[in-house]
């Protein structure tokens, strides 16, 4: 067994909602003594980093309760069960922006916050967009922006871009335009 392991002994559903559950696990620690985590389980996610023809970054301007405040983003969202990263990333990037693609170039996943979740962020780019129809959801509010990356640099100074995907994704960009040059 790997020396730091954690055997999950008991697992309490506490919470089961329409995007997260709240477990509470008793596990077995390596040194043989127990203890508790609380873990949130998320069914994975997708964002996308659309550019412009122009070269502009395509974001998102919406308030998230979490923070009570608004933040700007690249579009994201949650994916369906047993729907398909690349088809949830074409998905969303169309119902939040009014854009589509038929090319969408995977960059990476990572976890958001692996000390109590387990949501899973899939990562695209693209730079083909054709213009279609934003049809946000029934209870989602935002307004699409179109930055240049020392404009979207500047929002995260600012704290406007205050998230880690859209922080790592300017940054993506940043790298990018320096292998470039």
């Amino acid at each position: 067994m790997n020396h730091l392991y954690e055997k999950t002994t008991k697992t309490t559903e506490v919470y089961k909602g329409r995007v997260i559950e709240l477990q509470i696990e008793e596990v077995e620690l390596p040194n043989g003594k127990t203890s508790t985590r609380e873990v949130v389980k998320h069914p994975g996610a997708v964002a996308v980093i659309p550019i412009t023809k122009e070269g502009n970054i395509v974001l998102v301007r919406q308030y998230r309760k979490a923070l009570d405040k608004v933040i700007v983003e690249i579009p994201a969202g949650k994916l369906e069960q047993g729907e398909d990263p690349l088809h949830s990333a074409k998905r969303e990037l169309e119902e939040e922006t009014g854009y589509k693609t038929e090319k969408l170039d995977f960059i990476i996943s990572f976890y958001t916050s692996p000390g109590f979740a387990d949501e899973l962020i899939y990562m695209y780019f693209t730079d083909t967009l054709k213009k279609g129809f934003s049809q946000t959801d029934d209870d989602e509010f935002l307004d699409v922006l179109e930055v240049n990356l020392e404009e979207a640099e500047q929002m995260i100074k600012d704290q406007v871009i205050h998230d880690a995907k859209t922080a790592f994704a300017i940054q993506y960009l940043k790298m990018r335009e320096l292998r470039k040059s």
